[in-house]
């Protein structure tokens, strides 16, 4: 078992973990350790853009209240003030550094996606500003000699020692070595966990990998109830859900039904750009009156040339489908997308166990509510894994490391048993815990994936097997957090308890060998 020692360890290569790292190498020597390849993400693959207030009659005022609006009473507002206002500044850094945000005559291009009320969504390349970015960044990370990135590995349990987190084992794929990381701080930087439903927009990598680590540990997590559906996935059969841009709505398309008729402005003041619940919510049931698997997105009446400018990786990815964005309807539904809720963090990252931090989406900071407004969860990635990465690079050691010398274990003939069990849960999960709930379909839920769990609970040094227990887990997490969540609000959405109930205009929080907790928003 080989021993390496670093200041900062950042499990994770999305944009926040690339930013965090890059913030904390000003401190000391930083590792980065990510599962697949540097580049494969839900940061990489965001077609939309960063919200920034820096448009002519905007303001952070504007943008604080429409953010405020679609997190539906739940957004915790100093968090909400630090994302607006420091978002500007993180912006002007990139502008600054060379970031090439599309532009016109010297003038940065604004778009306009849901929940906005004004254009100030920066794009790069039209719909591949994830792309863009998280390559940016890595550039500047691969410059850093005090950076060094270990891929195809993978983080199977942190190091505590009273409540103290002092580094992680990990697994690497190829050799199978096990690896211990020693560190004075720990970053959570994994990603989402929209992979453990059926139908989503994220890579295979997205699987909550980091909800388990950190829940295990101990740490407090916050409103794991509330998952944003993608109101838009290109829905054919036998093909992966691919995300549509909201920007796609942004510049003025459709949403029509199996007859042909524009349904979002009977429903929403903004209509096709209504907050992504209420979009969400609509199709799903446009989808029950029709007895269909989608509803249509339609740009025929738009500018083509522009639009396949606008958007040319859509567009070739749907030629690739024999479908013409421009001309075609194009057959859409909701996709599991988003996790609003995550590993709870104050506004520097620092969770309930000293030294062990968490930033971008796995992290809840307070500023997403109950449903996340578009093209925030990039400028909360920048925002606060640069106050994450500063916090975590000034830790200094406080105790001496703890760990044991169990061996794990890629146990390929497992394998199977994982693909099959994780559909298994997959399938319960889209079935009952999906964009409409009830309590019959949730205790059900819980019921049926506790057994599954039950049965991979002492799974020791087998990797695959303890993905079960963890993805186990994490499901039971947003299962039970639904069914004490009585109300219908943001992302969650209870059929027998159809609307907010002001009584729940609280966060619920859940910890390793506790009962759910219910807190209130923070203001200051």
């Amino acid at each position: 078992m080989q021993v390496l020692e670093f200041d900062t360890v950042v499990i994770g290569s999305g944009l926040a973990g690339l930013t965090t790292a890059l913030y904390a190498s000003q401190f000391g020597k930083v590792a980065i350790i990510t599962k697949s390849g540097l580049d494969i993400s839900n940061s990489y693959n965001a077609q939309g853009g960063i919200a920034a207030a820096i448009g002519e009659g905007d303001s952070v005022e504007s943008h604080l209240f429409d953010s405020m609006l679609a997190g539906r009473g739940l957004c915790d507002e100093e968090a909400m003030k630090v994302l607006v206002n420091e978002g500007i500044a993180c912006v002007l850094d990139l502008i600054k550094m060379g970031m090439p945000f599309d532009g016109n005559d010297g003038e940065i291009i604004l778009g306009l996606e849901g929940g906005h009320s004004k254009r100030r969504i920066l794009h790069a390349e039209g719909d591949a500003t994830g792309k863009v970015l998280t390559r940016f960044m890595l550039e500047r990370i691969k410059a850093k000699e005090n950076i060094q990135a270990f891929e195809n590995t993978t983080v199977v349990d942190l190091l505590i020692t009273n409540n103290i987190c002092n580094g992680v084992k990990a697994l690497e794929f190829r050799t199978q070595k096990n690896l211990i990381f020693k560190a004075n701080a720990v970053v959570i930087a994994t990603g989402g966990l929209a992979r453990i439903y059926s139908r989503t927009t994220n890579p295979h990598t997205a699987t909550g990998d980091g909800y388990a680590l950190g829940f295990q540990a101990g740490a407090q997590l916050a409103d794991m109830e509330f998952i944003q559906f993608h109101p838009t996935a290109l829905h054919l059969d036998d093909k992966d859900a691919f995300l549509i841009s909201e920007a796609v709505r942004g510049e003025g398309a459709y949403l029509i039904n199996e007859n042909g008729e524009r349904f979002m402005s009977k429903i929403h003041e903004l209509a096709e750009l209504a907050p992504r619940d209420v979009v969400s919510f609509a199709i799903f049931k446009e989808i029950q009156k029709s007895k269909s698997e989608h509803v249509f997105l339609s740009l025929r009446h738009l500018d083509s040339s522009k639009i396949k400018q606008r958007f040319s990786h859509i567009y070739s990815k749907l030629k690739e489908f024999g479908l013409d964005l421009t001309k075609d309807n194009i057959p859409v539904a909701p996709a599991a997308h988003y996790t609003v809720g995550g590993i709870k963090t104050d506004l520097h990252g620092h969770t309930s166990v000293e030294n062990l931090f968490a930033a971008g989406e796995v992290a809840s900071t307070g500023v997403m509510g109950a449903n996340r407004i578009a093209s925030n969860s990039l400028l909360e990635c920048l925002v606060f894994g640069k106050r994450t990465g500063i916090a975590a690079g000034n830790i200094r050691p406080k105790a001496k490391i703890d760990f044991d010398d169990t061996i794990f274990k890629l146990d390929t003939e497992n394998e199977m048993t994982f693909l099959e069990k994780k559909n298994q849960i997959a399938l319960i999960m889209s079935n009952f815990v999906g964009i409409v709930r009830n309590k019959k379909g949730l205790v059900y839920a819980i019921n049926e994936i506790q057994k599954i769990r039950d049965e991979f609970t002492n799974c020791t040094n087998k990797y695959n097997l303890c993905k079960i227990n963890n993805n186990a887990e994490i499901c039971l997490l947003i299962a039970r957090a639904a069914l004490e969540r009585e109300e219908s609000r943001g992302g969650h959405i209870r059929e027998d308890f159809r609307n907010e109930n002001p009584d729940f205009r609280v966060h619920s929080v859940q910890q390793k060998g506790k009962n759910i907790q219910f807190e209130p928003i923070r203001k200051k």
